[in-house]
């Protein structure tokens, strides 16, 4: 189990030269190719690019940063009544299930589903090192009812995804997150695409420009990471 407020090990130096947003196009797909080694993520994750898969004939690692961003701005999240009855029925756990939670969200039976097993590798390697980060909703019984996992650089959290098998478990998750966040001084919360799903929550859409400059706001696009 990693600890949220360790300081993550190093990752050494990036093999990969990303291009810089002055040369990104204005479509979502920055680049393709690199691999999904502990170094190459987390340098794509300060210059505000994550991975996934481009579907296709011959599916290629693709490079993304979305225009525009999906962000949960950390006080304007829409905690419903319903979601507050919820909560009292989960035991919130922090990165004490992580590959189980990656496994939820890869369930091949959900809508859009592309996490792949390199892709579970690749991030439990980054949770091994204090990058990767799952917050997790138990029931009552102890069983795992959903949870979210992404990645932490200084003050960013990159959500990855996030899945559930008990009534409002994902969405206790990221209250936890939300609040867990504010306690420990984070600024930005990465949500990628601004689906409806997200936008019932309190996601916002903001353009590229402002996401990067939250980016450096966050810190997140410093060499060192506490």
């Amino acid at each position: 189990m990693t600890d949220w407020l360790s300081r993550p090990r190093d990752v050494g130096r990036c093999a990969w030269s990303f291009p810089p947003p002055v040369e990104w196009p204005d479509h979502d797909l920055i680049a393709t190719g690199a691999d999904l080694d502990p170094a190459t993520l987390i340098a794509a994750y300060r210059h505000g690019l994550f991975p996934m898969e481009l579907q296709g004939r011959e599916p290629a690692l693709a490079w993304w940063s979305p225009n525009p961003r999906g962000i949960v701005p950390l006080d304007r999240l829409r905690v419903t009544r319903s979601m507050r009855q919820s909560a009292r029925r989960y035991d919130i756990r922090i990165d004490t299930s992580f590959v189980d939670v990656m496994r939820g969200c890869a369930n091949p039976s959900r809508e859009g589903a592309w996490i792949t097993s390199e892709f579970i590798e690749a991030y439990t390697t980054l949770h091994r090192l204090g990058w990767a980060h799952s917050v997790e909703a138990f029931d009552r019984e102890g069983r795992l009812a959903g949870g979210l996992y992404g990645v932490r650089i200084n003050g960013l959290f990159a959500g990855e995804s996030m899945f559930h098998v008990g009534r409002d478990a994902s969405k206790v998750a990221l209250m936890a997150l939300v609040a867990l966040m504010r306690e420990s001084g984070m600024t930005l919360l990465d949500v990628q695409w601004c689906t409806d799903h997200l936008a019932s929550l309190g996601a916002v859409e903001v353009s590229r420009d402002r996401y990067l400059a939250l980016l450096r706001a966050s810190d997140a696009v410093r060499l060192d990471a506490s």
